[in-house]
């Protein structure tokens, strides 16, 4: 489970650091949280309602847009007639005075805005640019003004900010065209006037024939590159971008570089992307013009385009594209119909490669800025989906985005995306990531794989296992701070590797399908917004203070992941497979050095993990497997009798969601008392149950909020997901004849054990065979406890 930002650097009785979900200020429930936040971005006068029209209303789109230009101005002409009149307080003609207004020109008396009230709305402008109906309230109280006036202030002062910044635009841009100019100017006038290098004189014209040729090659080249680098350009700027090209060429005399920027008072954008009428359209941002800077980047540009072009219309089309399935309770793809509509961009899908594509829609307590900064920050993404990406990293950075924002960032990335389960490989994939902001209030954010397009280059690269089609989230404001999400998943990857009880899971796009995403997204924003309010959840332990709860809480976090890593052999870690003949088929047994880790004990550690199919539901083997009084029939470590529950810190409405230290009684004199950590969690798309002994004195200074990283610990537990359509499950038959079969669970069981205390010693085959024989037995016990032997 991931904190993201807010378990660092906080204090007071807060968590702090609410670098994922905007202000949002709670209550006791979720209800009224969700209800009393509010995102300072949100623009209540647009309408974005994702509603696909009929085809017979198709004429009015395009009358629509043919009437586009004309509506424009005439907003902006209101919107600068009214952004006058705001800027001063204006006093209305009294009573008295109606009938003579009515013989002759009103006249209208303006009153400036005090020193004391600029200043008062300099301040806020400068932390909220957008205040919104409240606040705009509150401020017009304490300065003595109409809040029209404050709304038309702060409209003014937008403008303004806006007009600043591109008015220094032109200014670099005009800059950097003289620079351009003048060494142009210089090279043909040495071209006219050579000199030879050796001798100080004259060149004689046949000398640089060769040298010419070159020259000649390589500005053909170029040229070549820079019309296809404005020709992508041109897509987002709404013209053609000859003149770009004719300034770094030769210049004619007198001519100028024009760039689209701030000449109409939408920073020169003229344009709207065709998102279709789900968005509106209305807002449009163009994509920086990457630099040349060889034929690899401006493909990617390219790909970038082709690639969020596909997901938008993916995420707003229905049938025939996307068909809904009675049998599986969910859309299915149509491949006919998708390879009718779209070309493939990466190209031709493998021999041997299967594909898997699934779409979720879903509504998440976290608005689309904080969502967008999460996905394009690789740190905070993995944070965000800690059971779901081993490790990632940004490998490059093509463009970072404009004004400030993500709009129009691209930026290469690696990342190991994993399924709990040592059945199943991690999938590695290299991608580009593309952001763009189609309209207020609404962003995508795409993946697509970018092994094709090295191989082009000639780049090196290594046999691929998955292949990232067009894949991503399309995320859209809602009121008090909540966002709609539609996401989309679309691989295609190589299963022979893959073990047979997982694979229906897979092809099924439930595995690493777009449920599991939306799943885990609701849940942990869920998480953070429980953790973020003043007010402790009902049923957490009072006597634990706002710093022991960061600390508990950092502690599980770093519990669970190296749980994940230890299950599914990820890179985080350095893990030697073992191929032991006396180890069970499908268990797994690895093992690695832990060396000057404090938050380890030092030694030779060992993990084993296998999965099961179980005919029980996911729900009642969660249930079963988090509760404490149950513990004893399955856990070793419970010394044969119930636990109990000293310390519960909730991280979502479920009250399976929380962490929790539990006590385990001595049962004779010879028996001593322990602790053990444990977080539970789950969702739609699976659930975990994460534990490890930690020491008594350890935990005491971490729940009076002393730093965590110092407790040594080696996590132990399970990971449930519901298994798919072809599972091992069998079929049971109605009076009717009808057969159906019984869902269960995919069960993985995990364990981390030091065998020896000391690095450099050898591992024993009696180690093994202890682990070998733990694991076979608590799987046992398991079936035993829920009647499922067989």
């Amino acid at each position: 489970m991931n904190l993201g930002g807010s378990l660092n650097n906080s204090s007071g009785g807060g968590l702090g650091g609410a670098t994922i979900v905007a202000d949002i200020p709670f209550s006791n429930n979720m209800a009224a949280a969700g209800a009393m936040a509010q995102n300072i971005y949100n623009s209540p006068g647009l309408s974005l309602a994702l509603q696909q029209p009929s085809i017979g209303n198709q004429g009015d789109g395009v009358r629509m847009g043919e009437n586009f230009e004309a509506s424009i101005g005439r907003r902006s002409r209101e919107e600068e007639h009214e952004s006058r009149s705001g800027s001063d307080n204006i006093d209305g003609v009294s009573g008295d005075d109606q009938d003579a207004a009515n013989n002759r020109p009103r006249k209208k008396r303006y009153h400036r805005h005090t020193p004391q009230q600029i200043q008062e709305l300099e301040a806020l402008f400068k932390e909220c640019p957008h205040p919104d109906e409240k606040q705009r309230l509150e401020l017009s109280k304490r300065l003595c003004l109409e809040t029209r006036q404050v709304k038309f202030w702060f409209q003014n002062r937008r403008t303004q900010m806006k007009t600043q910044l591109e008015r220094h635009e032109n200014s670099l841009l005009r800059q950097e065209n003289d620079k351009l100019r003048a060494e142009n100017m210089s090279i043909r006038e040495a071209m006219r006037n050579p000199i030879c290098t050796n001798c100080g004189g004259l060149a004689i014209i046949g000398d640089l024939s060769l040298e010419e040729e070159h020259l000649r090659i390589e500005n053909a080249r170029l040229k070549d590159e820079l019309d296809r680098v404005c020709a992508l350009a041109s897509k987002f700027l709404g013209r053609p971008l000859s003149s770009l090209a004719t300034s770094i060429a030769p210049p004619l005399p007198n001519s100028n570089l024009e760039l689209g920027v701030g000449s109409n008072g939408f920073g020169g954008l003229s344009t709207t992307l065709p998102l279709g009428p789900d968005f509106g359209g209305g807002v449009s941002n163009s994509l920086p013009v990457v630099p040349p800077n060889g034929v690899e980047r401006s493909m990617f540009l390219e790909l970038a385009l082709a690639a969020m072009d596909e997901l938008v219309k993916m995420s707003q089309t229905d049938e025939p594209l996307w068909i809904r399935s009675l049998e599986v309770g969910r859309e299915i793809l149509n491949h006919d119909e998708y390879s009718r509509m779209f070309t493939p961009c990466i190209g031709i899908k493998p021999a041997g490669f299967l594909t898997e594509a699934s779409r979720q829609t879903g509504v998440v307590i976290i608005n689309s800025l904080a969502l967008v900064e999460t996905l394009m920050d690789s740190n905070r993404w993995a944070e965000m989906f800690p059971c779901m990406i081993a490790r990632t990293s940004t490998t490059d950075v093509i463009s970072s985005g404009m004004g400030g924002t993500r709009n129009g960032a691209i930026q290469l990335m690696h990342a190991e995306l994993q399924l709990l389960s040592p059945l199943v490989p991690v999938r590695e994939v290299n991608f580009l990531r593309f952001c763009k902001q189609h309209a207020e209030g609404v962003w995508a954010v795409v993946d697509v794989s970018i092994d094709t397009l090295r191989e082009t280059s000639g780049a090196p690269t290594t046999y691929v296992k998955c292949r990232r089609l067009p894949s991503g989230c399309v995320v859209q404001d809602m009121p008090n701070g909540y966002s709609k999400v539609t996401w989309v998943e679309h691989v295609e990857y190589d299963e022979s590797q893959i073990h047979h009880l997982y694979r229906p899971l897979l092809s099924s796009g439930i595995g690493f399908g777009a449920q599991r995403w939306v799943a885990a997204l609701r849940r942990q924003c869920e998480c953070l917004a429980i953790l973020m309010s003043s007010t402790v959840p009902t049923g957490d332990h009072t006597a634990i203070t706002a710093s022991g709860r960061r600390s508990m809480l950092k502690l599980a976090q770093r519990m669970t992941g190296n749980f994940c890593a230890g299950v599914c052999a990820s890179t985080v870690h350095k893990w030697n497979k073992l191929n032991a003949g006396n180890v069970d088929e499908d268990v797994r047994v690895m093992t690695r050095k832990s060396v000057d880790n404090p938050g380890e004990p030092p030694g030779i550690v060992l993990s084993a993990a296998t999965s099961v199919w179980l005919p029980v539901s996911p729900q009642r083997l969660f249930d079963f497997l988090r509760d404490e009084r149950l513990r004893s029939e399955w856990d070793i470590l419970s010394n044969g009798g119930p636990m109990q529950e000293i310390a519960h810190i909730a991280k979502g409405q479920d009250h399976g969601n929380c962490v929790s230290l539990l006590r385990s009684s001595a049962m004779n004199a010879n028996q001593s008392s322990m602790l053990i950590l444990q977080e539970t969690c789950m969702d739609a798309g699976g659930s975990l149950v994460v534990y490890a002994p930690v020491d008594i004195p350890a935990m005491q200074v971490v729940m009076s909020g002393g730093d965590s990283a110092y407790v040594a610990l080696l996590p132990s537990g399970f990971a449930i997901i519901p298994d798919g359509p072809g599972s091992p499950g069998p079929t049971t038959s109605n009076g009717n004849g009808d057969s159906h079969r019984v869902g269960g669970s995919l069960l993985t069981v995990a364990f981390q054990i030091l065998v020896n205390s000391l690095p450099t010693a050898k591992l024993t085959v009696e180690s093994v065979e202890t682990v070998n024989n733990l694991i076979s037995c608590t799987v046992q016990k398991i079936k035993a406890a829920l009647q499922c032997e067989s």
